[in-house]
């Protein structure tokens, strides 16, 4: 699917991802592909980005973090739009 996080002032992310954990105000949630269309509104905490599918017996999937301020996220047609005040990569 794909995943884009954008802030008022630029875009922080585009590309294609396995699924995405984000921090809602009733609890963290996550998103993977083909999930049914949502809108939510998100808190200030960490977005874990899951950039491919996890693999069996030890194998290890690839994650990207981003500290985010609050803000909302839609879910559409494969596609996941995460509209935030502010985000920073974490290294």
């Amino acid at each position: 699917m794909n995943l884009e996080i954008l802030t008022p002032v630029k875009k922080i992310f585009s590309g294609e991802v396995y699924g995405v954990q984000m921090p809602g105000f009733s609890g963290s949630f996550e998103v993977l592909e083909k999930h049914a269309p949502l809108v939510s509104a998100l808190k200030a905490g960490r977005l874990k980005i899951l950039k491919d599918k996890p693999t069996g017996s030890g194998g290890q999937s690839h994650f990207a973090y981003f500290d985010i301020q609050s803000g909302f996220v839609e879910v559409l047609n494969n596609k996941v739009t995460v509209l935030v005040e502010g985000a920073v990569l974490v290294e």
